[in-house]
């Protein structure tokens, strides 16, 4: 593969608007072909194919889940929706679909994997590529593009793996250095100087409307959509981003040792990590280096501070105690506040060249925190994100997007904080002023922080999306469980549950079993379900979500299965149903449920090539093996 010169890959946001439709399937086109290929460069600086089964983070997966990953997304999204008919390669679009962000069910046992050859992968991705192109250059579709057209999938497509152009260049970045060919993956900076005084300058309050309208013209994720009003009064901000120079006071200081500036979580994460500088920092022969993506540094003290939410945090009450003010990090209002009063524009309107560090445009790296003016203030956006003090929520008015339910819900747990601004590397959606993406606070990013002074009484108040924790359907499930438990043999010890929902029949059912697994597609009902796990404290039980029409291989061996999926909603019957007796032991039974089910010939038909039917009740049939 050449290398890639800037007009092979820098982009601006498509608008979803248009008159011509041939001119926007050709900007897609573009668009996509420009993603794909970026991406696929970022993973072209290991020194050698074997470097892909590493994993420089032990909270999340091998570097070869995440070059498979962002392929598969399209072909699962696109036959979710019923727009593709035929998957390219099922066991691949099963073991590369879960398992991103550090969630409870997210299966990180490497035991379950069988990683295919990179080659093979490589050759899938061609695959995949061809697929989508064909894809664009012929299917249907109008303008505006909206939630349901064939189109906005792609564009879900393209966007999320811009997303993992970012993220997995983090996890590139942690990976030991003798493994990463240096100065392949675009340029980084050399503006090294000492670092300037930072300084708090005043910010005029004022009333900030958060939110966009499903006609907005650019695609968006589910989060950002729906209305939030705040009254932001005046503060003080940091002119600039902290830097590495004023970051390395607070550790020269002790402060990693001293407990007063840490709060519970931040005291656990630092005692089990036993950390005592930011995680990008060396320190060798008494002197401080920095790693970036593809080199290692002397530490640039003009750079921002690269460190995740607790370190901001604990830098912030050090600053107070120093200072004998209220120094804390700012809100998403804030954050925006400060935006609108340095006069920024949105990404459309930034003319022929970025006005920050970001996008790509400049440097592969971050820079100096004063080489980006934004008003009287500078990094306002770019260089790298800045952790807010909000926990990302939903404004009032969202909605889910039915293809990709587990985008922004599962983070509704007040443990996920926003994140602003964007990064040297954020492009597409990220780079614009509506976008909102949130991380666990102990997590690591191309983030930094700035800080601001504000009263101790500051608050601001508004009204966000908020799901019940609740059994659904409680009548439906607790029948199913009654005629379930008549068929249980007294030595089974392996139960299923698919389609658990939020889990009764797993809770009602786990008593027969050594062992009771409850699998869901939908991500907001096994994030239920594990909380309701919590307050159940049973040791035999897990959730963990998944596609029942293609379940990962090491699902399997079960002596009893309950199936209680919404049978309208399964996008391949025959194939679900096919499939289902290789999952179940010799003698093991499957219990079907139902409700107003019209396919019930068919689920006849089909499961009785492979098992025998043993009996039928008024909501359920039962089956053996």
């Amino acid at each position: 593969m050449e290398k890639l010169e800037k007009k092979d890959f820098i982009t601006r946001n498509l608008s979803l608007k248009g008159d011509d439709i041939e001119a926007k399937r050709a900007e897609i086109k573009e668009y996509f072909l420009k993603t794909y290929r970026v991406f696929e460069e970022l993973f072209t600086i290991f020194q050698s194919d074997a470097i892909f089964y590493e994993q420089p983070e032990k909270l999340r997966h091998p570097l070869i889940f995440y070059f498979g990953h962002t392929a598969t997304f399209y072909i699962n999204k696109l036959i979710l929706g019923g727009f593709l008919k035929e998957r390219i390669n099922p066991s691949y679009e099963s073991i590369f679909a879960i398992g991103v962000d550090e969630m409870s069910w997210d299966d990180l046992n490497q035991s379950n994997y069988s990683w295919p050859k990179v080659e093979d992968v490589r050759n899938y991705r061609t695959k995949v590529k061809e697929t989508i192109v064909d894809f664009i250059e012929n299917v249907d579709f109008t303008l505006p593009i909206k939630w349901e057209s064939p189109m906005w999938i792609v564009m879900m497509g393209i966007e999320h793996e811009r997303i993992h152009l970012e993220t997995s260049s983090v996890l590139h970045r942690q990976l030991d250095f003798k493994f990463i060919k240096q100065n392949l993956f675009f340029n980084e900076s050399k503006n090294y100087k000492d670092a300037p005084k930072n300084e708090l300058l005043a910010v005029l309050g004022g009333k900030i409307t958060l939110g966009k309208s499903k006609d907005d013209d650019f695609y968006g994720w589910d989060n950002e959509y729906g209305v939030a009003n705040f009254v932001v009064d005046d503060f003080k901000a940091s002119k600039y981003l902290v830097s590495n120079g004023e970051f390395l006071e607070f550790v020269q200081e002790g402060g990693y040792q001293n407990d007063s500036f840490w709060d519970d979580e931040g005291l656990r994460w630092r005692n089990y990590t036993k950390v005592t500088k930011p995680t990008f920092w060396i320190l060798q022969d008494e002197k401080y280096y920095l790693r970036t993506i593809q080199n290692i540094i002397p530490l640039p003290l003009n750079w921002p501070v690269e460190v995740n939410y607790l370190e901001s945090l604990a830098f912030c009450k050090w600053k107070s105690s120093k200072t004998n003010t209220n120094i804390t990090l700012p809100s998403e209002a804030m954050w925006y506040q400060l935006h609108e009063v340095c006069g920024l524009k949105d990404e459309p309107f930034w003319g022929d060249v970025a006005p920050a560090n970001i996008n790509l445009e400049h440097y592969c790296s971050p820079t100096a925190v004063n080489e980006f003016k934004h008003g009287d203030f500078y990094d306002v956006i770019g260089n790298v994100w800045q952790w807010s003090a909000t926990t990302i929520d939903g404004f009032k008015g969202f909605e889910i997007h039915p293809l990709y339910d587990d985008f922004s819900v599962p983070t509704f747990d007040r443990r996920h904080n926003l994140i602003k601004g964007g990064s040297f590397i954020s492009t597409g959606n990220e780079a614009l002023l509506s976008a909102r993406y949130a991380f666990r606070r102990h997590f690591f990013q191309h983030a930094g922080f700035r800080y601001v002074e504000v009263s101790s009484d500051h608050k601001e108040d508004v009204e966000v999306f908020k799901d019940e924790i609740t059994f659904r359907e409680v009548a439906f499930f607790e029948k199913v469980a009654s005629v379930a438990k008549n068929y249980i043999k007294d030595d089974y010890k392996r139960g299923l549950n698919l389609g658990c929902d939020y889990g009764k029949v797993v809770f009602e059912l786990v008593h027969s079993f050594e062992n009771m697994v409850g699998i869901d597609f939908t991500a907001r009902n096994i994030l239920i379900a594990q909380k309701n796990l919590e307050l159940q404290n049973a040791l035999n039980i897990e959730f963990w979500q998944g596609d029942s029409c293609n379940l990962k291989p090491h699902f399997k061996g079960y002596d009893f299965i309950v199936i209680t999926n919404n049978f309208e909603e399964i996008y391949n019957f025959s194939h679900f149903l096919e499939e289902l007796p290789k999952r179940l032991n010799v003698s093991g039974r499957v219990v079907v449920a139902f409700k107003n089910f019209t396919q019930k010939e068919q689920l006849k038909k089909i499961l009785g090539q492979s098992l025998q039917f043993i009996d039928e009740t008024e909501i359920c049939t039962v089956w053996e093996k």
